[in-house]
């Protein structure tokens, strides 16, 4: 008798392999357990087992699997599906699903770097011999690769050597960049508690009454105590005493004050947790139990909360609920500094049972959490991650929670798979039979659509929690201030002033430009000529801090030029501003005040977030500057204004969804103000203050909003009534393209009778020095969604087929 296992390679192939093996393998093989197999002349890769049987494939002969790398399945039955499902749905390689879904710490494969950790103790004696001889390699040498380790011990069997090492915390994937956060430690002061009393307090002026220095520093702290009510720092006491630290020092010793510091722990949770029961507003209440309610009849419900209305309590009442059913959660958020503030709340409450999984932890801490997710520990109960962490093999999923549902970073756009985690979600929801809520203040069109036309349930709460009132927006016409003289840099005199107000009263101020760098173009004023990137279609932006032009596309960069590139004038200016730009400015405005930014640039590394989320968390910052990742649903109490710098270059994007994303974008931004007892204020500066979408904003109105987009949609065939595949075929010669693209359009316009509109040239349309053009497709919702892809993936196949055409490369996009 013959066995074979099935198995998916982790590449671009759309089909699954096979292999033979052994009957003993056969019997001890179950599906979701890793395999390395060879593949190809040399390379061997980790492949997934997604069944095992009898039939032997007809068109080639079988190779044996090098070895089994598990003991037990670390994929579900589940999970396999969930893949498939994508891979179908999205158009893409079932290898490709894989690739993206496991920890790329599973995926070991020939071509791996491995490199030892630098600050660990090894116990040479607890090492099996071929253990000893990686670890002494790598003692001679910085990294191996798998080809050489298969040199050193001589044999082809070597995964799991290096999977054991891993696992005893003694090497390290390459791929991993270490940096270590420690949270920046204040010490604070107080009175020692025996001088509490009134006596005490005689007493203490007794013991001073010769050390004048120690007894000034004393009356100080009195002073300074009643004034502010917050805790008081060591260095804030020394600066208004005019004293040095040494004295402080004499006092902590003298037992008359005591210092403390303030610090929360990151990933181990030790704190406690809370005992206070939550309450719930009654506007919270009532939308608690119609989300209960709609629970019974349908299994997604969407909640349409204000900002600010207190949705992510009522998420944690429900997950408390679940979690007594003991079942698992996952919770979905748009972008990794949102998971930042929420781990923080949902420990406050649930303790260890909150697991975080998201791109930046390192492959060690990503393999750990989905060990604990498979095994449904008590640590991973609760998993709260961006969009990967739909992938995680959980045991018994019971309810999903997707947060600030419209975002657009839900969506993965490179590489395949790019599916919707939104939707995925509720697929994957629907194999556990578990339920969805779906949270935002902005939903999508498609989604309140669904909700509107009773396909999901619709909750809705139209009040700001504790009845803070929604801020008040203010529009500055652009046009008329510069006409009148009344703008300094980007900033209209109405804006500084609200800043000046804001920061007299000790609250912090959040600016918005979607834009970073200091400024997007670099003009020569003799001859116009603008630097542009050699390898995309794209001009080169300025970022003045490393005094460089870079390409924000394929990451190319060159000094700053002194003269004009083209007429050697040395009259360069630049146009547009970004990020670094505005908070230049407001250091030259604002001089005496800590200003901080947050985009791209400034938040790479692990913990880029949390250093500027704490910073401005403990007011250290009064101006925060930043981009879109502000806009998400971050919660700071002391916020009172925010200041959108040009609303305009968000509206007119050429893209169908500008002007929904816009207001999405400008109310959420908006929504970041005010969020405690105050009614805050939002400053939107733009040329265009009659546009629609920008008086639907400071009018809070959604439902007009969504009423107008839903007319165009209807009339321009655009979701929610058409589905839309997007193809993108890129190659390096022009020509080619031009000739390609043509092909496989007007094969689509004749076999497909829906609209096929191309091929269009992108308005960028050279990135990496290939060349793009794309075919949009629209299938109305009434026709088979299935055939229709089946149909495009024949035609793609045949495309493929014709050898001129081989090199195109073709990136299909579902419901982009």
């Amino acid at each position: 008798m013959l066995f074979f296992a099935e198995v998916i390679l982790p590449l671009s192939l759309a089909k699954t392999f096979t292999y033979s093996i052994s009957e003993a393998e056969y019997h001890y093989i179950k599906k979701g357990m890793r395999l390395a197999v060879p593949f190809g002349k040399t390379r061997i890769y980790t492949a997934l087992v997604v069944e095992t049987h009898q039939n032997q494939p007809t068109l080639y002969e079988a190779k044996e699997i090098h070895q089994i790398l598990d003991e037990h399945p670390i994929v579900t039955e589940i999970q396999i599906a969930h893949w498939l499902w994508i891979a179908s749905y999205y158009m893409c390689a079932i290898g490709d699903v894989y690739r993206g879904a496991m920890p790329s710490a599973f995926l070991l494969e020939s071509e791996t770097v491995i490199s030892k950790k630098t600050d660990v103790f090894v116990d040479e004696s607890r090492l099996s011999d071929d253990e000893f001889l990686i670890f002494q390699a790598l003692q001679q040498q910085s990294s191996l690769k798998v080809q050489d380790i298969i040199a050193i011990l001589n044999k082809k069997n070597i995964f799991p050597v290096i999977q054991k090492l891993i696992d005893k915390n003694i090497l390290v994937l390459e791929e991993e960049m270490r940096e270590s956060y420690k949270p920046k430690l204040v010490r604070y002061i107080r009175l020692h508690p025996k001088y509490d009393s009134n006596e005490g307090l005689g007493e203490l002026l007794e013991t001073l009454k010769n050390a004048n220095k120690q007894k000034e520093i004393v009356l100080t702290y009195f002073q300074l105590n009643a004034s502010d009510k917050k805790p008081l720092t060591v260095k804030k006491l020394v600066e208004a005493a005019n004293s040095t630290s040494a004295i402080i020092k004499a006092l902590i010793e003298k037992e008359i004050f005591e210092d403390y510091h303030l610090q929360e722990d990151r990933v181990n949770f030790t704190g406690k947790t809370r005992e206070v029961e939550l309450q719930l507003s009654e506007a919270q209440h009532k939308a608690f139990g119609e989300i209960k309610d709609s629970f019974t009849r349908k299994e997604v419900c969407l909640l349409h909360g204000v900002t600010s209305s207190g949705k992510t309590e009522i998420y944690i009442k429900l997950i408390e609920e679940y979690l007594l059913t003991g079942k698992q959660v996952l919770y979905l958020l748009p972008e990794i500094a949102l998971t930042t503030q929420l781990v923080g709340r949902l420990r406050a409450f649930f303790g260890n049972k909150v697991a975080v999984f998201h791109s930046k932890y390192s492959n060690n801490e990503r393999v750990e959490v989905w060990k604990q997710v498979l095994q449904n520990s008590e640590k991973a109960q609760i998993v709260i991650g961006a969009r990967s962490a739909l992938f995680l093999p959980f045991a018994d999923l019971g309810f999903v929670i997707v947060d600030e549902e419209h975002e657009q970073t839900f969506k993965q756009i490179d590489p395949a798979p790019r599916y919707h985690a939104r939707d995925a979600a509720v697929v994957l929801a629907n194999f556990y039979k578990a339920k969805v809520l779906l949270g935002s203040a902005t939903p999508s069109i498609e989604t309140y659509f669904n909700g509107k036309s009773e396909k999901y349930g619709l909750v809705e709460i139209k009040e700001r929690y504790g009845n803070v009132m929604m801020p008040n927006i203010e529009l500055v016409d652009l046009k008329d201030k510069y006409f009148r003289k009344k703008m300094k840099g980007h900033f209209s005199d109405t804006l500084i002033e609200e800043i000046t107000n804001a920061i007299a009263l000790g609250e912090q101020v959040i600016l918005f430009q979607n834009r970073r760098g200091y400024s997007p173009l670099l003009e020569c004023m003799t001859c116009g000529h603008v630097p542009h990137c050699q390898q995309c279609d794209v001009s080169l932006t300025y970022h003045k801090h490393k005094n460089q032009l870079r390409c924000h596309y394929c990451g190319y960069s060159i000094a700053k030029p002194t003269h004009c590139h083209s007429c050697s004038s040395v009259d360069l200016t630049t146009k547009g501003f970004g990020t670094e730009q505005i908070q230049q400015e407001l250091l030259s405005l604002f001089p005496d005040h800590k200003i901080g930014r947050m985009d791209q640039d400034t938040t790479r590394g692990k913990f880029g977030f949390e250093k500027i989320i704490d910073s401005f968390k403990n007011r250290e910052v009064d101006i925060l500057v930043g981009t879109q990742m502000l806009a998400k649903g971050l919660d700071f109490d002391n916020v009172s204004l925010v200041g959108i710098m040009n609303a305009d270059n968000m509206l007119f994007h050429p893209d169908f969804r500008a002007f929904e994303r816009s207001f999405q974008m400008m109310t959420q931004v908006s929504g970041r103000s005010g969020r405690s007892e105050k009614q805050g204020k939002v400053i939107i500066q733009t040329y265009n203050p009659d546009h629609n979408t920008i008086q639907q904003v400071t009018n809070n109105d959604y439902a007009g909003m969504y009423q107008e987009q839903l007319y165009d949609r209807q009339i321009y065939k655009y979701p929610p009534y058409f589905k839309i595949i997007k193809i993108t075929l890129k190659h390096r010669d022009f020509d080619k393209l031009k000739e390609g693209s043509i092909w496989l359009y007007q094969v689509m316009s004749q076999n497909l009778n829906i609209p096929v509109l191309g091929p269009e040239e992108p308005a960028i349309n050279r990135i990496r020095n290939e060349y793009i053009r794309t075919i949009i497709i629209k299938i109305p919702t009434n026709i088979s969604i299935v055939s229709t892809k089946n149909v495009i993936q024949k035609m793609l196949n045949s495309f493929d087929s014709v050898a001129q055409y081989r090199a195109i490369k073709v990136a299909i996009n579902v419901d982009f």
